[in-house]
């Protein structure tokens, strides 16, 4: 662990996995509209909604996906985590009321600190969101080195 309780590369494994759940309310889908100016009707609207292939009201995709940034930057790998990139599928719609549960699993582990991760949002037992991930991470023994070398 570094000093901020995120994991080190030397702490990862292939196969970890940390997961995060929320439930999506009426105030996160206005507050989420608010700060990213997404006033889309389909999100803020009924009966606008009712009238789409959706049968009614959807959370912003991305609200969800903000999740799987929650999971990285608080569990896995945690405090300190860069997040590089992120590819997402969104596969069904995350309705207000739905608990969303956001999973990452350590897929594989690069070189200088890179680690990708598969990163799925599900929705009891329904995949909403899959992707992968890219994120950067300390090393304990890079971070013992640069200390030696700076008190000398």
């Amino acid at each position: 662990m570094n000093e901020q309780n995120g994991y080190d590369i030397e702490d990862l494994h292939v196969g970890m996995t940390a997961t995060l759940a929320k439930t999506i309310t009426e105030a996160d889908i206005l507050l989420f509209s608010a700060v990213s100016t997404d006033v889309n009707t389909l999100h803020l609207n009924e009966e606008y909604a009712a009238s789409t292939p959706f049968k009614g009201r959807i959370a912003h995709g991305m609200l969800s996906a903000s999740l799987i940034s929650a999971v990285l930057a608080n569990r896995l790998p945690g405090p300190g985590t860069i997040y590089l990139a992120q590819n997402l599928t969104f596969l069904a719609p995350v309705r207000p009321g739905d608990t969303v549960q956001a999973t990452v699993t350590v897929l594989e582990m690069g070189d200088k600190g890179r680690v990708t991760l598969q990163t799925t949002c599900r929705v009891k037992d329904v995949v909403v969101i899959d992707g992968q991930a890219q994120v950067k991470i300390g090393s304990s023994a890079r971070r013992a080195a640069s200390l030696a070398a700076a008190s000398r």
